[in-house]
C-alpha cells in the first residue's frame, strides 16, 4: 500500500467519525480503532494536554482502566519527549530508549515497538498518537506518514472540541522577565514586540476535489515565484554583493520541484492544499530537528519561509507584520525568518529581531547586517513568552532579551544605549586619528571581514587596511562552488574598494564545522571534533582544483597590484609550500597565456595550530606574515570547544597558558623580517588588547566595532610600562590574570570596558 492510499484510506475513515452525531471522548475511541486497524496495529493511544500534562485520553490495545489515568508530564517518558520537542520517534525497542518510562496500569509490558507522532495545533504540541506492536520492528515510512496525517485531522478536532488547554505554551506573565539567548548581529535596541507572522488558521483538513486541491497550489507556487522574482529589483540587490547571492539560492528553492512533488503527493492522500502544505512543512520542521550541519539547516529555515509564504498565498491569509505596516519602532518576534521576509519590512521602524531559532550563518542574519538591524536568535519558546504590544530591551551585544521591563530596567538600558551611542559618536571622531602610544609606538589596526559590503567599514573607522579577509563567506552562501569568475569578481571589488590600503585574503576555510553541501567528502561525514578535521588548507590540498581556481581568481584579480595570501591551519611547512606550490603552477600558466600579474605577492601563513610554534625558524625564511588565529588557538590548547557554553570558562585568553604560548611566538620572531598578526576576537576586546601589546603585538586584526575603542586604548599606553607588568605577571602568574590587569589598567584610568 502506497502512503497516499493508505493515508486516503484513513482519510475517509475519519471523515466518517467525525460527521457523526457522538460526543468528542466517543470521537476519539473511533480514531484509534481505525488507525490500529488501517494499519494493523496491536496498539494505537491518543494521548491529549490537559493541565500541563500528557493525559491517555483514548486506547485500543492498553488497559481501558488506564484512560484520564495516565499523566505524564511534558518530557517525561517517550510520549512526554515527541511533545517536548515536537518530533517523531520510531523505535524497534522503546525500553532502550534513554527517556522511557513505565506506567504500570497501561499494561503495556509485552509491547517492544513504539511509534509516535506530535498532534501540533497553532505550532505547539498539544498532544501525541502513538502505535505499539509486540513484535521488535521500526514503522515504514508509509507507517509514520499515516499517522502525521491523522494527527492534522485530530488536531481539528481537538481544538474545535475544547479538549486541551487551549493557550498551552503561553505564559501568563505580566512582570519583567529576562532571556537569554545568541547574538546573531550586535546592537542595541528597544520597541514593542509585534509578531512577525499572524497564526494561520487550517479550518479544513480533508479535501473534497483532489484535482481542485492541486491547482489551488499550482497558481499559489506560480505567484509566490512572481514575488520572488520581484526581490531582484529591490536596491540591495541591483549592485550584488553577497546578499544577492542569497536570494540566487532563495530562489532554486522556489523552484524545486521536489518540494512541490512532495506537497502533491500529500494532496494525493486526500488533504487540502493547505493541509499538503502543512504536513510537508512539519516533515521539515522535524528534519531541521536531526541536522547537525548548520549550515544545511540553514538551507532548510529558507525553505521554511518559502512555505510559510506559499500557505498565506493559498489561504487568502496573506498579511504579515510588512504588509500591515508597522506603526512605530518595533522588535520582530519570529520563530525563524527568511530573508526575503526581512526585506519586507519598513527600515526605518524595524529596531531589531528576536527568533527562536536562527544561527550565525543564517540567510537572514547576512541580510540584517548588511542593514544594521540587531539579532538575538535561539531564544527558547520566545513565541510563548511574549505577547504582541510588549516592550521589549533587545541587548545584541550580551544576547539577551528583556520583556515587559521596569521603568527602573528601562532607565538603566536607556542610560546604557546613550552612553553607548556617545561613545559610538566619539570613536566616530577618532577615524583620522592614528594610534600611537604615548610612547610613540605607532600600532596597526586592521579590521576583519568577509563581505563585499564590509569593505565599507575601512572608511568609516579608518583603519589601516584588512588583515583578515575570510574568502569562505561566498562558499557558504552559494548553492554550488562558486566558479572562478565569481571569485575574481569579488576579490577585484574588495581590492577596488580597499582604494590601496592592504588586504590579506584567507584561502578558503571550510568543510569541518562550515559544511558546504556540494562537497562530499567521506572524511567530513559525522566528524566527531569537525574543528580539529577535514577542513580548510587541508580539505583545498585535497580537492586541489578548487584552491587552484581560487588561486588563479585572487592572481588575476589582483593584476598590476599587491596581493597578500594566507593559508588557514597550517600545520607543518610541507602544507604551507604544497599551497604556494599551487599558486606557482598558477602564476606559471598565466605567463604562457601573458596575462598581466601581481607586481607583488607576499605569502602567510595562520598560526592557529599548536604544532606550527614549534616550527617557527623554519617557516621564516617562507613567509612574509603569521597571523595568531586566537579563536582556534585557544580551543586548541584548552582541548575545549568554543562552542560548548559548559566550557566557556576554560576558554579564557587572559591565562597563563595562551599568554605565556603568545609571548613565546612573539619572542621567537624578534629582529625577523617579518609581519606578525592577531586576527581574532582577542585583539578587539580592550583588556585583552592591552595584554597583547605588553607581550609584543603592534599588528591587530579585529572586528571593525571595536576599532574606535581599541584605538583609544592604544592612544593611553605606555609601552614600557605594560611591558614590564606583562613579564612580570608571566614570570610569577597571579591567582587571577584579569583581575591584576583590570586593577593595573585602574590604576592609570584607563578604561577597561
Amino acid at each position: 500500500m502506497t502512503a497516499a492510499s493508505s493515508a486516503r484510506m484513513i482519510l475517509n475513515r475519519l471523515h466518517e467519525a467525525m460527521a457523526s452525531r457522538a460526543n468528542a471522548q466517543r470521537k476519539l475511541d473511533q480514531v484509534v480503532e481505525i488507525i490500529g486497524e488501517t494499519l494493523d496495529s496491536e496498539v494505537c493511544s491518543i494521548y491529549l494536554l490537559r493541565e500541563g500534562a500528557l493525559e491517555l485520553f483514548a486506547t485500543r490495545g492498553l488497559n481501558p482502566d488506564a484512560v484520564h489515568v495516565t499523566r505524564l508530564a511534558v518530557g517525561e517518558g517517550l510520549v512526554g519527549t515527541i511533545a517536548a520537542h515536537i518530533e517523531t520517534l520510531n523505535l524497534a525497542e522503546a525500553a532502550a530508549h534513554p527517556d522511557f518510562a513505565y506506567r504500570p496500569e497501561t499494561g503495556e509490558d509485552k509491547f517492544h515497538s513504539f511509534a509516535g507522532v506530535p498532534i501540533i495545533y497553532r505550532e505547539r504540541a498539544i498532544g501525541a498518537l502513538a502505535v505499539q506492536h509486540a513484535d521488535p520492528r521500526r514503522y515504514e515510512d508509509v507507517e509514520i506518514e499515516a499517522l502525521q496525517t491523522t494527527a492534522m485531522v485530530l488536531s481539528e478536532l481537538i481544538a474545535h472540541n475544547g479538549l486541551v488547554d487551549e493557550e498551552y505554551g503561553r505564559e501568563a506573565e505580566t512582570g519583567p522577565r529576562m532571556l537569554e539567548g545568541l547574538t546573531l548581529v550586535k546592537g542595541l535596541a528597544t520597541g514593542t514586540a509585534v509578531f512577525h507572522q499572524p497564526r494561520i488558521t487550517i479550518d479544513h483538513v480533508v479535501a473534497d476535489d483532489i484535482e481542485a486541491e492541486r491547482q489551488r497550489v499550482y497558481r499559489a507556487f506560480d505567484k509566490m515565484r512572481d514575488q520572488i522574482d520581484a526581490l531582484g529589483s529591490q536596491p540591495e540587490f541591483r549592485n550584488g554583493g553577497e546578499h544577492a547571492e542569497v536570494l540566487e539560492t532563495y530562489k532554486m528553492f522556489a523552484y524545486d520541484e521536489g518540494w512541490g512533488r512532495r506537497i502533491n503527493e500529500a494532496i494525493d492522500s486526500g488533504l487540502t492544499a493547505e493541509a499538503a502544505i502543512e504536513r510537508v512543512q512539519q516533515r521539515t520542521r522535524m528534519r531541521m530537528r536531526e541536522i547537525d550541519d548548520p549550515l544545511l539547516a540553514d538551507r532548510m529555515h529558507d525553505l521554511e519561509d518559502l512555505s510559510n509564504r506559499l500557505l498565506r498565498i493559498v489561504s487568502g491569509q496573506l498579511g504579515t507584520a510588512a504588509t500591515q505596516g508597522l506603526r512605530g519602532d518595533s522588535i520582530l518576534i519570529a520563530r525563524n525568518l527568511g530573508p526575503a521576509e526581512l526585506l519586507e519590512y519598513d527600515r526605518r521602524r524595524l529596531k531589531g529581531v528576536v527568533m527562536q531559532e536562527g544561527s550565525l550563518t543564517a540567510h537572514v542574519v547576512i541580510v540584517a547586517r548588511a542593514m544594521g538591524i540587531p539579532v538575538v536568535g535561539r531564544v527558547p519558546n520566545v513565541m510563548a513568552q511574549v505577547s504582541e504590544g510588549d516592550e521589549i530591551l533587545l541587548d545584541g551585544d550580551k544576547g539577551s532579551v528583556t520583556l515587559r521591563p521596569s521603568q527602573s530596567m528601562g532607565e538603566v538600558f536607556d542610560a546604557r544605549f546613550a552612553k553607548s551611542r556617545e561613545r559610538q559618536q566619539a570613536y566616530a571622531q577618532m577615524r583620522e586619528v592614528e594610534p600611537f602610544t604615548r610612547c610613540g609606538t605607532r600600532i596597526t589596526v586592521n579590521i576583519n571581514a568577509g563581505l563585499r559590503d564590509d569593505m565599507s567599514m575601512l572608511a568609516m573607522t579608518g583603519a589601516d587596511g584588512v588583515g583578515l579577509f575570510r574568502t569562505e563567506f561566498q562558499f557558504l552562501v552559494s548553492a554550488t562552488l562558486p566558479q572562478r569568475e565569481r571569485q575574481m569578481r569579488l576579490y577585484r571589488d574588495v581590492l577596488d574598494a580597499a582604494e590601496g590600503k592592504p588586504v590579506i585574503f584567507r584561502t578558503v576555510d571550510i568543510g569541518g564545522d562550515k559544511a558546504v553541501p556540494y562537497l562530499q567528502s567521506d572524511a567530513l561525514d559525522r566528524e566527531e571534533n569537525p574543528a580539529m578535521g577535514w577542513r580548510a588548507l587541508r580539505l583545498a590540498l585535497e580537492r586541489e582544483a578548487l584552491l587552484k581556481a581560487q588561486a588563479r581568481a585572487l592572481l588575476e584579480a589582483s593584476a598590476g597590484r599587491t596581493l597578500n595570501v594566507m593559508f588557514p591551519m597550517v600545520s607543518e611547512p610541507w602544507e604551507f609550500d604544497a599551497a604556494r606550490q599551487v599558486f606557482d603552477d598558477q602564476i606559471a600558466f598565466l605567463k604562457s597565456r601573458k596575462k598581466l600579474l601581481p607586481e607583488a605577492i607576499r605569502y602567510g601563513a595562520m598560526l592557529e595550530v599548536p604544532a606550527l610554534a614549534e616550527v617557527l625558524e623554519q617557516m621564516v625564511p617562507r613567509v612574509s606574515f603569521l597571523s595568531v588565529g586566537t579563536n582556534d588557538l585557544t580551543q586548541f590548547l584548552f582541548a575545549a570547544d568554543r562552542a560548548n557554553p559548559k566550557l566557556a570558562e576554560r576558554y579564557d585568553w587572559l591565562s597563563t597558558p595562551v599568554l605565556r604560548f603568545l609571548d613565546r611566538v612573539a619572542k621567537a620572531l624578534v629582529g625577523q623580517s617579518i609581519d606578525l598578526n592577531v586576527c581574532g576576537e582577542m585583539g578587539g576586546r580592550r583588556l585583552e588588547a592591552l595584554a597583547l601589546l605588553g607581550i609584543g603585538y603592534r599588528r591587530l586584526s579585529i572586528t571593525p566595532a571595536a576599532v574606535g575603542p581599541i584605538k583609544e586604548l592604544i592612544r593611553k599606553v605606555d609601552l614600557a610600562e605594560i611591558t614590564g607588568a606583562m613579564q612580570g605577571w608571566l614570570a610569577n602568574p597571579p591567582p587571577n590574570f584579569r583581575t591584576a590587569l583590570g586593577d593595573w589598567a585602574d590604576e592609570r584610568g584607563i578604561e577597561i570596558e
